[in-house]
Order: C-alpha cells, then sequence, then structure tokens
C-alpha cells in the first residue's frame, strides 16, 4: 500500500448506499456520507491522487465529486478498464501503483490488475471474493474515511501521523489566507 499513487472509487454502493431516491418529477438522488468529504482532503494532503469511475451518470454525482475535489471524474463508464488504464498513462504510473474500491461485478476487471483493491462488507459476493480488502462499513456509511485511513496508517503508522499532515496544512492554509 506504500507505492499507492493514485485511489479510485466506484460510486454506488461505494460512496453511496446504491439507493437512488427519485422525486415526483423524475429527479434523482443519491446519499453521501459527509465523511468521506474529509477523506479525498486527506488523501490529497498525503500526495494520493483520487477519483471517480462510475457506470451511472447524474448531475448530483458530477456536482459531489467536483465539490469533493477529485482528481478525477468518469461516469458513465460501464467499462472501467481502458478508462483506468488511460489514467495511469497520463500520470505516468503503472496499475499496480493504483488502489480501487468497488462493490459490483463491473468493478472487477479493475480490482484483478489494481495494486490493492477495497470493498465495502456488502458487495457482491463474487467482489468480495477477490477483493484484498473488505471494509467494516457498509456502502455509503463511511467507506471512503475508512479506505484512507487503511492505506494511510500503512504508510504513517498511527492515525495521528495521518492526521497530523491534514492538520498542518490546514493550519498554513489559514495563515496564508489571513496574511493575504
Amino acid at each position: 500500500m506504500k507505492d499507492i499513487q493514485l485511489i479510485l472509487f466506484d460510486v454506488d454502493g461505494v460512496m453511496t448506499d446504491g439507493n437512488i431516491y427519485i422525486d415526483s418529477q423524475g429527479e434523482s438522488f443519491k446519499k453521501f456520507n459527509v465523511k468521506d468529504g474529509l477523506a479525498i482532503e486527506l488523501l490529497h494532503s498525503h500526495g494520493i491522487k483520487t477519483g471517480v469511475v462510475s457506470g451511472k451518470a447524474s448531475k448530483a454525482l458530477t456536482q459531489r465529486c467536483e465539490k469533493l475535489g477529485f482528481n478525477y471524474i468518469v461516469t458513465g463508464c460501464k467499462n472501467k478498464l481502458p478508462r483506468v488504464e488511460k489514467i495511469c498513462n497520463e500520470l505516468n504510473i503503472g496499475l499496480n501503483q493504483v488502489a480501487f474500491v468497488g462493490d459490483d461485478v463491473l468493478d472487477l476487471p479493475v480490482m484483478y490488475v489494481c495494486g490493492v483493491s477495497f470493498a465495502p462488507k456488502d458487495a457482491h459476493e463474487l467482489v468480495l471474493e477477490h477483493a484484498q480488502h473488505i471494509t467494516k462499513a457498509q456502502g455509503g456509511c463511511g467507506v471512503v474515511r475508512e479506505v484512507a485511513d487503511t492505506l494511510l496508517l500503512k504508510r504513517c503508522g498511527t492515525l495521528a501521523n495521518v492526521y497530523n499532515v491534514l492538520l498542518d496544512k490546514i493550519v498554513a492554509d489559514d495563515v496564508n489566507n489571513m496574511e493575504q
């Protein structure tokens, strides 16, 4: 896990609980876990690029991913491996430097070849069989945060060390903003 340069997430069933809520006008809504937002900032503070590769596409999904500051946002993509390979080429990294978090069979081609694979505990049975790490959290219930903590704990030794990097960055950013 120490060589991971990029972590990619499926969305439905990983960042959300997989449910889609549709209102009377046909607009769909998804519920995201706020704890996952800090995880993206945490990964960035440790120099790890982030992205989503989702089989579905929606305005809500794109807005949430943009707000969280993902480096890569790929939606409406069922054949995920070619897109992941393209991102790796852009970053000049190998698939072995990618962590992928998925929950369903469309995620398996990437999970087979990436450096580290994660799945929420309520993922599809085939995904659970092939994931190297299974989270304690179910999809939509803090999976991203748990994966970030797990990955960075291997690098930093303690959770305090993991979060001190982020806290130091926040303090430095505040000082810079006050000076401007």
